[in-house]
């Protein structure tokens, strides 16, 4: 019988630490020879998300290759679990839930593992630059992010809903944060997790400034209801650059809803028992608990997961 969201919920809700912390699947790991999962590009959370993720799943699973795979990020992701090039991958919430990336002839061909975090959009240009709305980035060369990614996605949507057009270019964050530098880019934009390496790293030797979209925040909520949340980056995010009125978005894992059961329920463990070392570093990734993994929108959660959540109530 399918265990209801909300039962779930309740269940995760009453549950104490030391009985979901105990929860397995059996006594030995399932054996599969190898187990691929998309991350991201340099620069961005979920490269390092992933990466550490890989490495605490090939702990949990001593008999299965974890293949860490880079990637664009989101729209790439997805791609790939739909055609079968990989089995585990991350993604933003808002082009599942625009229809953008599920297929409507197979809609179960990709399943959720659970949510896991919420990436900010970050708008960053130089300290001295003269940009300081969305709008003056008109006519200005920008990054978007790479091909299929998240930032990508959103970017488009965002820039298309005000009228804003711009010389965009596509390149991972780290790239990006580069070309700031130099002066090749004018802005780059990144819809990541914070802080993002690509940002904090380049504040290290080169003042940077984030763009405030508080306006911009409630227009895009309002034109697609669901996915996304005007939200504040914290003063302390990134030293002495201070708050910053943006939106988040969530993040999901997904999985191939072909994926063995057992294999997808070590997965769903060890995401929400090893949140602390997946998240080592990213103040907003150490958000991933068990209580809010489930609300994973309109995408159905792997049967696995679903094992490993009804499980939490022992």
């Amino acid at each position: 019988m399918r265990v209801s969201r909300r039962s779930v919920l309740r269940s995760a809700l009453a549950a104490g630490v030391p009985a979901w912390l105990s929860a397995c699947t059996s006594s030995s790991p399932p054996a599969l020879g190898e187990l691929v999962l998309a991350t991201g590009p340099d620069g961005a959370v979920f490269r390092e998300i992933g990466g550490a993720l890989a490495a605490a799943l090939a702990d949990e699973l001593p008999t299965t290759r974890v293949v860490e795979r880079q990637t664009g990020a989101s729209v790439e992701n997805v791609r790939l679990l739909r055609e079968g090039e990989v089995h585990l991958g991350l993604s933003s919430l808002d082009p599942l839930v625009a229809g953008a990336l599920l297929s409507a002839e197979d809609p179960g061909g990709i399943s959720a593992v659970g949510r896991l975090y919420d990436s900010f959009m970050q708008i960053a240009v130089p300290a001295d630059s003269p940009l300081r709305t969305l709008s003056d980035l008109a006519g200005r060369t920008v990054s978007f992010g790479p091909s299929e990614s998240g930032t990508e996605f959103t970017a488009t949507r965002l820039l298309s809903l005000l009228g804003i057009e711009v010389d965009a270019r596509r390149m991972a964050h780290a790239d990006a944060a580069e070309e700031l530098t130099t002066g090749s880019l004018d802005a780059f934009l990144a819809l990541t997790g914070i802080p993002t390496p690509a940002i904090a790293d380049t504040l290290a030797g080169f003042p940077l400034r984030l763009l405030d979209l508080p306006a911009e925040a409630e227009r895009l909520a309002e034109a697609y209801p669901g996915p996304y949340v005007p939200a504040t980056i914290p003063a302390t995010t990134y030293g002495n650059l201070g708050p910053c009125r943006t939106f988040a978005v969530p993040n999901l894992l997904l999985a191939r809803t072909s994926l063995d059961e057992d294999v997808v329920e070590v997965v769903t463990r060890t995401v929400f028992t090893q949140s602390a070392r997946i998240a080592a570093g990213h103040p907003e990734a150490s958000r991933i608990n068990v209580r809010t993994g489930i609300a994973t929108g309109q995408v159905p959660l792997h049967k696995g997961a679903e094992r490993w959540f009804r499980a939490t109530k022992r």
